[in-house]
Order: C-alpha cells, then sequence, then structure tokens
C-alpha cells in the first residue's frame, strides 16, 4: 500500500472514532453533570455526522436531551450558525453577473 493512502486512511478512521466517542444522547451526562456550553459547540459542529449516525443507530440523537439549558442551546445554535453560515461567506461570488 502506498504511504500517502495509508496515512490518508489512518487519519480517516481516527477522525471518524473521534467524532463518534463524543455523539450527544449517547448516555455521557447524567443529572449531576449535564453538557454545558463547551459541549453545547462541539454537539453543533458534528451536528450534520451526528444526523447521519442516527438513521443508523436510533440512541445517538442530534441534541443532548441531558444538558444544563441556555448555555448549552447558545453554544449549539452558535456552532450550527458559524459553521453552517460560515461556508456562504467564504464561496467566491463570480463578479460577471
Amino acid at each position: 500500500m502506498d504511504r500517502k493512502v495509508f496515512i490518508l486512511l489512518s487519519m480517516i478512521i481516527s477522525l471518524s472514532i473521534l467524532l463518534v466517542g463524543c455523539m450527544p444522547g449517547d448516555g455521557s451526562y447524567s443529572k449531576e453533570d449535564p453538557a454545558g456550553f463547551l459541549s453545547g459547540i462541539w454537539h453543533g459542529w458534528i451536528a450534520p455526522f451526528s444526523l447521519i449516525r442516527s438513521v443508523f443507530n436510533p440512541s445517538i440523537r442530534l441534541y443532548e436531551p441531558v444538558n444544563t439549558g441556555w448555555w448549552y442551546d447558545f453554544g449549539f445554535y452558535m456552532a450550527i450558525i458559524s459553521g453552517f453560515g460560515g461556508l456562504s461567506l467564504s464561496r467566491k461570488k463570480n463578479k460577471d453577473e
């Protein structure tokens, strides 16, 4: 196997394990230790991956049900807006139109 292909596959597998290990709704949060602001940011960033995974595993949620409330929501929506809205800002506009 070519070295570049091996490195690329290793990086894809590592990234997949990292993303899957921190999905919302996986039971890692409790009422004593709910998901907070930083967890909300992380769950917002990985929301597309959570959505795809939830199709195959219904126990994985897009949004963590055990959270701190407003702060978790703020972090989640901030990440969603910056991730998806930021894509439209980075596109080059055609000046001929």
